[in-house]
């Protein structure tokens, strides 16, 4: 195995909150047929740090990190690109890149407007 996807959430105390992120990456692993892993920024386990470890002694040696946030706030200008960088100080066999945040990429626009207006249809419909 030389190539993994690690999806990355903010992360919650809450374990219930976790849910839709791990059958989101249960739904998409069958799709890219490739090693995907769920990670956390804080608040809950497991963090990039523990994932990023396991895929290395797991012998990968190319990880991207794609951010499960709407946009590149705070986080993901300054406290992930410093979690990257530290990672790669610490595996420096690794190929470690940081991708854009899933909400800003056009299908996703498209998809969460779609479920929306679905949404909202259901609820602006006539009762029978």
């Amino acid at each position: 195995m030389s190539y993994a996807l690690v999806l990355l959430a903010h992360g919650s105390s809450d374990p219930n909150w976790r849910a839709p992120f791990e059958h989101f990456r249960d739904a998409l692993a069958p799709r890219l047929g490739t090693p995907i892993r769920l990670s956390y920024m804080e608040l809950c386990e497991p963090s990039l740090e523990t994932t990023v470890a396991e895929l290395s002694a797991a012998g990968v040696t190319r990880i991207e990190v794609l951010p499960l946030f709407f946009a590149a706030g705070r986080h993901l200008r300054k406290d992930v690109p410093a979690q990257i960088d530290a990672l790669r100080s610490e595996h420096p066999g690794l190929e470690l890149t940081l991708l854009a945040p899933v909400g800003e990429h056009p299908v996703f626009v498209e998809a969460l407007a779609s479920a929306v207006a679905d949404q909202v249809g259901e609820t602006l419909s006539p009762a029978p």
